[in-house]
């Protein structure tokens, strides 16, 4: 795996992997889990070269988030990454994606705007931003993401669509630890008894997907979904909505995905679920 710092020094290992074949392209924060991996994994059947990127990205946290303790392992992450397949690694510095007089941002109208977007208002200007200047730089020809972030999904999906980027997304469904917990870097942050009060959430997602799966209205699944849900849990949001726009489903509408998120103790977490067994 070469492992590249700067746009000039990535562009000939680029230009190199596409006159060979096709790339595809994951974009992650670091602090690898096996859920980033399987987007690697994944990747290598998608296409024929894999490039990967690491890039905490500033504009996406809020004031009083967890930027500067956003946990990072650099060593790990990169020998992860070579384990699983990628060819090449890009570690861009926020200077140069960022340089100074920086005013240009993407902003995804509509599906940006509820729930994760009503909590957190700039995050997903800064997600979008960031993932059309990486789709700029790299001009994969497939990028991979996770469901677990299903709103950051929708938003680079419709964003896709409307600037009309030649590239094939594909969507990996959320690796779980085997008592159900969604894999996520900030799971790090739990203490022991917080991470046994967190499972509460998976068992919350599947009773609401067992609800709609049985006939159950949407209404009975979200009753389902909440009443599952640890009262240590601070709750943002716990609903059953549309996939595709982020409004709060009907009953008929496809397609259905439970939504969560909520804090336990300094740790925010967020989980989903589609609840017609597709991505």
């Amino acid at each position: 795996m070469i492992t590249v710092e700067s746009i000039e020094d990535l562009r000939p290992h680029l230009r190199r992997l596409r006159a060979a074949g096709s790339v595809a392209f994951v974009p992650t924060m670091g602090y690898l889990h096996d859920g980033h991996i399987a987007l690697v994994e994944r990747a290598r059947r998608e296409a024929d070269h894999v490039v990967a990127s690491i890039f905490v990205n500033p504009t996406q946290f809020a004031a009083g988030e967890d930027l500067a303790t956003y946990p990072r392992d650099l060593e790990g992450d990169s020998r992860k990454l070579e384990e699983g397949g990628c060819d090449l690694l890009f570690l861009p510095r926020a200077d140069e994606l960022y340089p100074e007089g920086f005013t240009t941002y993407v902003t995804v109208g509509d599906v940006s705007e509820r729930y994760e977007g009503a909590f957190r208002p700039t995050h997903f200007r800064g997600v979008a931003t960031i993932v059309a200047k990486f789709f700029t730089i790299v001009s994969p020809d497939v990028a991979l993401f996770g469901q677990k972030d299903a709103q950051q999904v929708a938003v680079i999906r419709r964003m896709i669509r409307d600037l009309n980027y030649d590239i094939r997304m594909v969507v990996v469904e959320t690796v779980r630890e085997p008592d159900g917990l969604a894999m996520s870097s900030r799971n790090v942050y739990l203490s022991e008894e917080e991470r046994r009060e967190a499972l509460s959430i998976s068992r919350g997602l599947f009773a609401a997907r067992d609800v709609i799966g049985s006939g159950g209205s949407v209404t009975d699944a979200m009753r389902a979904l909440r009443a599952s849900i640890s009262p240590a849990f601070a709750i943002d949001y716990a609903d059953v909505i549309n996939g595709d726009t982020f409004r709060e489903a009907a009953d008929g509408e496809s397609p259905l995905v439970a939504v969560f998120a909520g804090r336990i103790g300094r740790t925010r977490l967020i989980d989903n679920l589609p609840l017609e067994h597709t991505l």
